[in-house]
Parts: structure tokens; C-alpha cells; sequence
């Protein structure tokens, strides 16, 4: 690329902030000089208008972080991100559900054993709940290890009068007033940890912490109501059962599923900078369909059993600020062989979420695609139906996943964040009504939650109200459902799943 055209191209009001530095960089994992044509590249994005962008003061320190990120090892493999899609048709096709929960905004101290744990058995005994009421398998994926980046309204705000930057989490820059400067070694940190986590998800997960041949093993942790014990008790005890029958008669000889589970992570795919250089050109895992889909589309028509996997998580979704049908992360998304989500919120037009399916799915892979509708509770009746008919008449067939916490946070009179336990779960009851009505059916649901005792989110059998808030509310960005509040809300979806085959 000569340096006349490069000086041409950043001129351009299209070229993201930090286009210059991704147009000109050479990788050490196959990117190459991006050309101004209609290829997909990793860096393509860079060409395109971009939102909830992050300026770095010191370019050097950046490039430097990239290129030491671009040597790194892959965190996830293309075998367990095909294994996630193959789950993701199933779900699609009514076969199975999905359970995705996790932190509105991971930590770097939250890279830790106790509160690993405690999300992983969270996540785990939802699954449970749901699988006995629905009657399905259940498709698991954290919002963890990775999850560490937030868009923001604004890109400061005030602070003792004094205009800083916001906090846009720990991989940009720091929570604490002097903190806010977005520093670049935050990136290579956050690899580290979500490389940590995932590896002690991993090792806890092979160790038995799943096995469900002992599962009042699972401690309950903060949840003290006896109703919901009792419940849970219940169901523990009817598939305890099931398991000692499948013993006695030997069907669990060769049944090691039994002892351990699946469980996926995820993130938001905001920070590209980053995301590019974990995105690896790599061989399909045996068996992989390598579709061909047009003579532009050469990423995926090259014929050499590889493809671009984002090997950052396993599971990226694009949010709903950012899902401009000609910005920078629609073009970065349609190049991966990864299963993606889009957040679907009320100022999505019908025509719009058809036009972003063909651009990012192409040739309509059943279940490439999760719609994580996100409306509010007031609105949900009003969209949620147009929006099915729209995708149905495509002829695509996706994952709907109702995401019920983004749609129903408000603030109390101190100015407190907060979410109405009753409003998340109407959300719920509603996309579950609304899909029946249209001939679809819900494919799972999409929370904001920890294994911890917080104080965040108001109502539930707890029975928390405003004034209980600041007993115990630790969250830096949104409030999320504790311990108590999320198997309460399993209990109460598996109920909706339960009546509807009764």
C-alpha cells in the first residue's frame, strides 16, 4: 500500500479513529494491508463508520499492546466454537433451550476462584430448573471471561464538577476518577484474565463440579428461602432418582455426560481494536460445512478448510447501539465463523433486522444467528410480534432469546439504578405468549446476574425494595439478579415451559 493512499484514506470521514494504525499494520496471523475493496477482512471495519469508539492518547503504547495480543495464543478453539453453533441449531429448531447469564460488566477482580465458582453453579442449577420444566436439553453460555467492555451514553460525564471520562470498563480504562484515561495495557490484561478464567471454568468443570450424580452437593449459597429450597430440592431428588435407576440397570456405564457439562462464553463484541487481533485464520475442525455463498464473499468461498474465528470467546453479539446496518461492527460480525447475537431493541424497524440478518448470515445458516430482543416490559406486546413475522418471512431461522433486564432498568429518587423482579419476569411471560401466538417459540433467555448476595435489583420472594439497595450493591455499571432472584426466575420460566406441554 503506498503512503500516498494511506494519506488518502485517513482523510476519509468513514476511517475510524484508530483506522490508521489497523490499515497499516501488518499482523503475525495471517491480516494483511487492508485494499479499499469489497473483501472482508479482519481490519475491513476499519473503513466504515464506527460508534462507541476509544481514542488512546499514546498511539505507540497501543500498537505496542496489539502486537503483543496478536502473538498471543487463541483462548477458545474452532472444535468448541462449532460444537456451540451445532447446540445453537438445535435451539434454533426447538430442540433445545439457551441459558446465558452473567455480570452486566466483568472485573479484573472478579478473575477469582470463589466467584468463578459461584457463577458456574449458578448458571448450573438454572440449567437444571429449566431442563426439568421444559424437558429439553439446555444450552449454556456465561457472560464471563471476556466480558469486560460497556457501551456508554456518553463519553464523559461529571464528577465533582470537574468533566472526566466515564468508565468504560476494566479493559479500557479504570473506575476511579484518576483511573480514566484509557490505557492500552488494559487490553493485554484483559486477555490474561479471561484466559484464567476460562481455564479454571474448565478445570472446575472436568474436576466434577457438574456431576449430577451427587447433586446436593451444589451448595445453595445465599438462598434461604424455604420455598424455593424445597422446590429445588425437589427437582434434585426426581433426577436423583432417574440417575439410580440408570445405574441399577447399567445405562450409565459409558454415560461420563452425566459428570460434566458444556458451558460456553461470551461477550459483547465492542472493542474491535481488540477483537481483531484475536480473530485467527484457521483450519474448520473434521466434519465443519464450509458454505459458499458469492464470488465477493471470498472468506468464505476460499476453498482451503479454513475460516476467521474470533478466538476471544466463544459466543460475540453485537449491541444495540452499535448495529448500524454500515458501521464498523455490522462489517467486522459478517466475517465470522462464530455464532453471533444481535441485540433487537424498540427503535429496530422490521425492514432494518431482515436487512442486518442477510448481511451477517448470508446464506441463512439455521441458528448462526440469536435475535436478543430487548424491549421493556410496556413493549414487547407491541414488537415482539412484528419482528417474528419480518424474520420468518426471510427465510431465516434464528435463535430468539428475550433478553427482559435491559428494557426495565430505571433509577429511584436517590438516583440508584435499579430493576422491578416483576417487570423482568412479565417481560419473559410476555415474549413466551407473543411466540406462541406467532407460531415461534422462545428459545431462551439473556440475564444480567451473580452468584453473590447483592442488593441491586428490587422485589421477588426476598421481597428488596428501594430502601434495601445500598445494603449490599456492588455492581459499576448495571444491577444485577442475585443468587436467589435468578433461581427464582428459572423456577418460575420452567413453570411457563412446564403448563405449556400440560
Amino acid at each position: 500500500m503506498t503512503r500516498g493512499l494511506v494519506e488518502e484514506l485517513t482523510k476519509s470521514p468513514e476511517l475510524s479513529r484508530s483506522g490508521f494504525d489497523a490499515l497499516i499494520t501488518k499482523t503475525s496471523n495471517g491480516h494483511r494491508d487492508l485494499i479499499p475493496d469489497l473483501e472482508w477482512s479482519p481490519s475491513s471495519w476499519t473503513l466504515k463508520p464506527i460508534k462507541q469508539d476509544v481514542t488512546y492518547e499514546d498511539r505507540g503504547a497501543l500498537e505496542n499492546a496489539l502486537a503483543k495480543l496478536e502473538r498471543l495464543p487463541p483462548i477458545v478453539t474452532p472444535t468448541e466454537i462449532i460444537k456451540l453453533k451445532k447446540s445453537l441449531k438445535d435451539v434454533a429448531l426447538g430442540k433445545a433451550l439457551l441459558l446465558q447469564g452473567g455480570d452486566c460488566a466483568e472485573l479484573f477482580d472478579y478473575c477469582g476462584q470463589s466467584t468463578i465458582e459461584s457463577k458456574i453453579k449458578l448458571l448450573l442449577q438454572m440449567s437444571l430448573v429449566l431442563i426439568w420444566g421444559a424437558k429439553k436439553p439446555v444450552v449454556r453460555i456465561a457472560r464471563m471471561a471476556g466480558q469486560f467492555a460497556k457501551p456508554r451514553s456518553s463519553p464523559t460525564e461529571m464528577h465533582n464538577g470537574v468533566e472526566i471520562p466515564s468508565f468504560r470498563g476494566d479493559n479500557i480504562n479504570g473506575y476511579n476518577p484518576e483511573d480514566r484515561t484509557p490505557d492500552p495495557s488494559r487490553l493485554v490484561a484483559a486477555y490474561f484474565h479471561s484466559a484464567s478464567t476460562l481455564n479454571y471454568i474448565r478445570a472446575a468443570l472436568s474436576s466434577g463440579i457438574a456431576d449430577l450424580h451427587s447433586p446436593l452437593d451444589w451448595e445453595l449459597g445465599h438462598v434461604r428461602d424455604r420455598g424455593i429450597k424445597a422446590q429445588y430440592e425437589r427437582i434434585v431428588e426426581s433426577i436423583t432418582e432417574s440417575l439410580q435407576f440408570m445405574r441399577t440397570v447399567g445405562a450409565d456405564s459409558a454415560a461420563s455426560g452425566l459428570e460434566t457439562v458444556d458451558l460456553y462464553t461470551s461477550h459483547e463484541g465492542l472493542l474491535l481494536e481488540y477483537e481483531q487481533t484475536l480473530t485467527r485464520r484457521l483450519k474448520h475442525p473434521p466434519g465443519k460445512a464450509y458454505p459458499i455463498v458469492s464470488a465477493k464473499a471470498s472468506f468464505q468461498t476460499s476453498g482451503d478448510g479454513k475460516g476467521w474465528y474470533n478466538t476471544s470467546a466463544h459466543f460475540l453479539w453485537i449491541g444495540d447501539r452499535t448495529r448500524q446496518l454500515g458501521g464498523a461492527h455490522v462489517e467486522y460480525f459478517r466475517g465470522l465463523e462464530n455464532p453471533i447475537g444481535i441485540k433487537v431493541g424498540p427503535t429496530m424497524k422490521e425492514d432494518e433486522l431482515v436487512q442486518l440478518l442477510d448481511i451477517v448470515n448470508p446464506s441463512k445458516e439455521v441458528g448462526k444467528v440469536t435475535l436478543i430482543t430487548r424491549y421493556g416490559e410496556n413493549k414487547v406486546n407491541a414488537l415482539l410480534g412484528m419482528h417474528i413475522e419480518a424474520v420468518k418471512a426471510s427465510g431465516h431461522v434464528v435463535v430468539w432469546q428475550c433478553d427482559p433486564m435491559h428494557g426495565n432498568t430505571r433509577s429511584t429518587p436517590a438516583g440508584i439504578k435499579t430493576r422491578q423482579f416483576s417487570s423482568i419476569l412479565s417481560e419473559v411471560s410476555s415474549a413466551l405468549k407473543v411466540h406462541r401466538e406467532h407460531g415461534s417459540f422462545l428459545g431462551g433467555v439473556h440475564l444480567e446476574l451473580t452468584g453473590d448476595a447483592v442488593t441491586e435489583c428490587v422485589g421477588g420472594s426476598e421481597g428488596l425494595t428501594d430502601e434495601d439497595l445500598t445494603l449490599n450493591y456492588t455492581t459499576y455499571c448495571d444491577p444485577r439478579l442475585n443468587e436467589k432472584q435468578a433461581l427464582e426466575l428459572a423456577f418460575l420460566v420452567a413453570g411457563h415451559y412446564r403448563d405449556e406441554k400440560n
